[in-house]
């Protein structure tokens, strides 16, 4: 199984680089592939194109209403919870885009803490990374829950 973990965030935003910093610790795991989108996840399309992975993982901070360093499944409608942003275009259309190249897409978010400028993730978030990036390692995927959406 061909897995692509796509990191989006700006590291100069503190939590906001939680997706980033994913995708760095999971370089060289077996069975991944992990990119460190930055702040424009639309560029990493022709990765994704290229490698056609049967699971393409985005990871990013998500404001859910949660505490600091909770992760969550969300559901593609939820993209205007995900703290990204493209040049221009909408985050569900490029969302829309990169499916076509992947047989199945799974949104994270990362609850953030604290989004003021500076380097380096809180404590809870990077705790939250942690653990996300060990449950990506070990394979269960389903031990990320999902937000429910009421």
């Amino acid at each position: 199984m061909k897995r692509l973990l796509l990191g989006v965030g700006n590291r100069l935003s503190r939590d906001d680089g939680a997706g980033p910093k994913a995708a760095e610790r999971l370089v060289g795991a077996e069975g991944w592939v992990a990119v460190d989108c930055g702040t424009s996840i639309e560029n990493a399309s022709g990765i994704v194109a290229r490698e056609e992975p049967d699971l393409l993982v985005v990871v990013d901070s998500a404001r859910m209403g949660l505490q600091a360093g909770t992760i969550r499944r969300l559901p593609i409608e939820a993209t205007d919870r995900m703290l990204a942003s493209t040049h221009g275009l909408p985050l569900g259309f490029v969302i829309e885009r990169l499916r076509l190249s992947a047989r199945d897409v799974l949104l994270v978010g990362i609850e953030p803490a604290d989004l003021s400028l500076g380097e380096g993730l809180s404590d809870s978030v990077a705790k939250g990374v942690a653990n996300l990036v060990e449950i990506l390692r070990s394979g269960k995927l389903d031990r990320i829950p999902a937000l429910g959406l009421d």
